[in-house]
């Protein structure tokens, strides 16, 4: 399934332009508050009309300003996900599930009851209503209710927003099986970084209704020049790893990279299983020797790739770990008193403790 979405919009003093495309999986739609994700999100879904440019679903225009085509929301087969969850409280889950399945034609009718009942976890709310869900399990029905209409596409926005960190721990693995078992495609808004590195494939960042970037995720998110747009202290890179062994007498998780080991907070999954994980630039020290009698767990090889000014006193410094690209960031005089210059072998220290665990999944 292909999204291409060119438009712009206007609402007040508030403009929007973006022009990207997805394919397929799940597409985060990332930036901060005011930045334009949900009014990014209406335009596709059909709630605004844009000023300018069109919008199509694999091969099908849903608008175009030119030819003035523009299909209203129940005729894009587009599910909707939202903070709110907005269950029918007078309902059991069982009902709230296939309410939306009424208005789909049978025809266009692809997914099964069951299926989606399985895929979520939600068997045991069935015959509860909504009152009695804890949080996560609310989400998981609203998620499944969008799911039984069969969509072509489905919106997300925000939908983990108003959850605490437990009940975020607990909906995640149901999204990455959505992403990964599901039959649909994800547009994903969010401003939580930890969320976008644990379940998106690809990445639309957006500030102040302009589109920074889009492309793939592993990508943006390794690049000091868009870091501004991530928040304050987010700079950093994103590696791809396999979990090669579980310590359970302290509660990690040893991962095996092209950069090396890593240990990690306990990851709940197989070994074997590929994961990716975020290490912030200001959470790695560098050594020139093999650090010994250190607490940090994770120290591996490198070599200085680039060094760039940063903000204030520090530089950005470019790692090459066997192939993995790792970011650092340092005061000038600690790069100075290091000698550090581009070529310069290395060793990239990382604190366990440094890890965000609702940011460790498996690999989109």
């Amino acid at each position: 399934m292909t999204l291409q979405v060119d438009v712009t919009s206007r609402a007040g003093d508030f403009a929007l332009s973006a022009k990207f495309e997805t394919t397929g999986g799940l597409t985060a739609l990332f930036g901060p508050s005011g930045s334009g994700k949900t009014t990014l999100m209406e335009l596709i879904g059909g709630i605004r009309r844009p000023a300018q440019g069109h919008v199509s679903l694999d091969g099908q225009t849903l608008s175009n300003s030119n030819s003035g085509r523009f299909l209203k929301p129940h005729q894009r087969r587009i599910g909707w996900v939202f903070q709110e969850t907005r269950l029918f409280p007078h309902m059991t889950g069982r009902q709230n599930l296939t309410y939306g399945q009424w208005f789909v034609r049978k025809r266009d009718r692809r997914e099964d009851l069951d299926r989606v009942v399985a895929l979520l976890g939600i068997e045991h709310l069935l015959d509860r209503k909504p009152a009695t869900y804890s949080g996560g399990e609310r989400s998981r029905v609203a998620i499944g209710r969008a799911l039984i209409a069969s969509p072509r596409l489905l919106l997300m926005d925000e939908p983990l927003a108003a959850l605490d960190d437990a009940r975020k721990a607990e909906i995640l693995p149901y999204i990455e099986r959505l992403r990964d078992e599901g039959s649909v495609e994800i547009l994903y808004v969010t401003h939580s970084l930890p969320e976008v590195v644990r379940l998106a494939n690809q990445l639309v960042l957006m500030s102040n209704g302009k589109l920074l970037a889009s492309g793939e995720t592993t990508d943006l998110l390794s690049r000091f020049d868009l870091a501004p747009a991530l928040g304050e202290g987010e700079a950093g890179a994103v590696i791809e790893a396999v979990i090669s062994a579980q310590d359970e007498a302290f509660q990690l998780s040893q991962l095996t990279a092209r950069a090396g080991q890593l240990f990690v907070p306990t990851l709940d999954l197989p070994i074997g299983t590929p994961v990716r994980l975020r290490i912030k630039a200001r959470d790695v020290m560098i050594a020139l020797d093999r650090p010994i009698g250190l607490s940090a767990l994770n120290s591996l090889v490198g070599k200085i790739q680039s060094i760039e000014p940063g903000s204030a006193a520090n530089v950005n410094i470019v790692l090459d770990c066997q192939g993995d690209r790792l970011l650092a960031n340092l005061t000038a005089k600690s790069a100075e008193m290091l000698g550090l210059r581009p070529g310069t072998p290395v060793y990239a220290i990382i604190k366990s403790v440094s890890f965000d665990r609702l940011g460790l999944g498996m690999k989109p």
